[in-house]
């Protein structure tokens, strides 16, 4: 059995009205061609839907379980419709974003100043390496992902929305806490403690080192800012985190930022999507907002 949304919506014009030429008023058709789709229609359901008595046009019992159906499905296509404009106007709808590990100390800041703006919008975030952060890109996981460096191995769209500073962190009592202008290459040879092999943090570091004729003394590596913090904190050796992970410790003194010629290490964070993925317009309309605004909530 073969039906059309054409052919159920004439059928349902025909049995609200009782009349084949007042439906066809409705719906702008000619009185033969709605009497053709009702014929094609009873055809394909193999029964008859109306019976003709006198001047009256009246439903067979399988016309009215067919209208019994077809209400139902014209409600779920206004349902539809109305999802679709939802979405449109931004008044419902989901938006899902994967964050580097290291930006998450300012995501959830933005997000929740973005959900303030449209809080009928269900936000999704996912905080987590690189390695997963590129599985997400390949897979098409997510609607966007901030990060620090885009991937050069993957088609994608990648856009600066603000710079990502690296800076020098060490335990506050320590006595480089209280100079100015610390020789890089009077850092370099302190113990440090790093991100691992592989993060775009750790990249960026050694890459500024060599390009100054430099090699770090790396006592430790970690996956994770926090844990570098807590070793620095605890006077094991220095740091190199972004500035924006250490907001809270900077308030509390539980860390310092040594003031180092030639640092800090200037990155930036960018706003990434594969080039061939279609963005909803949640999705655009947060890509608008951390672009004109995003600044405003993480100064």
């Amino acid at each position: 059995m073969h039906l059309t949304l054409r052919q159920l919506n004439i059928f349902q014009a025909v049995a609200n009205h009782s009349s084949y030429t007042r439906a066809a008023e409705e719906l702008h058709l000619t009185q033969p061609a709605v009497s053709m789709q009702i014929r094609q229609l009873e055809d394909n359901v193999g029964l008859p839907l109306f019976e003709q008595m006198g001047k009256s046009l009246y439903l067979t019992y399988a016309g009215e379980e067919l209208l019994g159906y077809c209400e139902r499905i014209s409600q779920q296509i206004r349902d539809v419709e109305d999802v679709f404009d939802s979405i449109k106007s931004l008044s419902s709808g989901k938006l899902s974003i994967t964050v580097a590990s290291t930006a998450n100390y300012f995501a959830a800041r933005l997000l929740a100043a973005f959900s303030q703006r449209y809080p009928e919008v269900q936000l999704n975030l996912n905080v987590t390496n690189r390695e997963t952060l590129l599985k997400c890109l390949k897979s098409n996981d997510c609607d966007l992902v901030i990060m620090g460096k885009p991937p050069a191995e993957l088609d994608v769209n990648a856009t600066v929305f603000m710079e990502n500073p690296l800076v020098v962190i060490a335990p506050p009592h320590h006595h480089f806490c209280a100079q100015r202008q610390i020789p890089l290459d009077k850092i370099a040879k302190e113990a440090m403690v790093v991100r691992e092999q592989g993060s775009g943090t750790r990249f960026a570091i050694e890459r500024f080192f060599h390009s100054h004729g430099l090699s770090l003394n790396i006592s430790a590596e970690m996956s994770a800012s926090e844990a570098i913090k807590q070793a620095v904190s605890a006077g094991l050796c220095f740091g190199i985190v972004s500035k924006h992970t250490i907001e809270l410790e900077l308030e509390t003194k539980r860390l310092c930022v040594l003031d180092v010629e030639e640092m800090p290490i200037i990155r930036h964070w960018y706003l990434v999507h594969r080039k061939d993925k279609k963005l909803s317009p949640i999705a655009q309309t947060f890509m608008t907002f951390l672009l004109n605004e995003g600044g405003d909530y993480l100064s």
